[in-house]
C-alpha cells in the first residue's frame, strides 16, 4: 500500500510589515478594545466623581486613538508596506475590503464619538466642561449616541473577522500572514 502524498511544503512569507505598521496596529487594536469594554460599562458607574472620570477616561483614550488612526492612515498611504498577495485573488480582494471597512468604521465612530460629546456636553476629569451644542435636543443626543455605539459594535463585529481571518492564515493555510504582522522579539 502506498502511503498518501505528502502534504505540499509549507510556504513561509519571509517578508514583515515595517516596525511602524506593526506598532500603529497594534496600538489601535488595545484601543479599540479598551474603548469598546469602557463605552459598554460606563453606565454602571456610580454617579459622581468615579463616572466622571472613567467618561473622562473614554474621552482620552478616544482622542488618543484619533492621533493614532490619522497617523496610522497618512504612514499607510505615504510610508507603510504591503506585504505581497497571500492565497488568491479573491482572498487578497476580501483583505483589502475588511481592511478598508475597518479604517471608515474606525473614523466614523471617533467623528461620531466627537460630535456625542460636542452634542451632550460633558465635564472632562472635573478640569473644564465641554459646553453642549444644543442642552434641550434629547433626541439628538440618543440618536448621536446610538449611532456611535453601533459603530463601535460594527469594527468589533469585523476585527473578530479580521483575526479569524488572520488565524485561519496560521493554521490552515500556513502562509505566514499572521507572523507578518505580529512583533519581532
Amino acid at each position: 500500500m502506498q502511503a498518501a502524498p505528502a502534504r505540499p511544503p509549507v510556504i513561509i512569507r519571509a517578508l514583515q510589515y515595517d516596525p511602524v505598521t506593526i506598532a500603529l496596529h497594534w496600538i489601535t487594536a488595545v484601543l479599540v478594545s479598551l474603548l469598546w469594554v469602557i463605552g459598554k460599562t460606563i453606565d454602571y458607574a456610580p454617579n459622581g466623581a468615579l463616572r466622571v472620570d472613567y467618561r473622562s477616561l473614554h474621552m482620552l483614550l478616544g482622542v488618543t486613538l484619533l492621533g493614532v488612526f490619522i497617523t496610522h492612515i497618512i504612514w499607510r498611504l505615504h510610508r507603510g508596506r504591503s506585504l505581497p498577495a497571500a492565497g488568491n485573488a479573491l482572498m487578497e480582494l476580501a483583505a483589502r475590503v475588511v481592511h478598508w471597512a475597518l479604517y471608515l468604521l474606525v473614523g466614523t465612530t471617533l467623528v461620531l464619538g466627537l460630535a456625542n460629546v460636542w452634542v451632550r456636553g460633558d465635564v472632562v476629569f472635573n478640569l473644564f466642561t465641554v459646553p453642549a451644542f444644543d442642552p434641550a435636543n434629547k433626541a439628538l443626543q440618543h440618536l448621536i449616541g446610538d449611532w456611535h455605539a453601533l459603530a463601535a459594535d460594527a469594527i468589533l463585529i469585523l476585527a473578530g473577522v479580521h483575526a479569524a481571518a488572520a488565524l485561519f492564515h496560521h493554521f490552515i493555510l500556513r502562509d505566514g500572514v499572521l507572523r507578518g504582522m505580529l512583533p519581532m522579539v
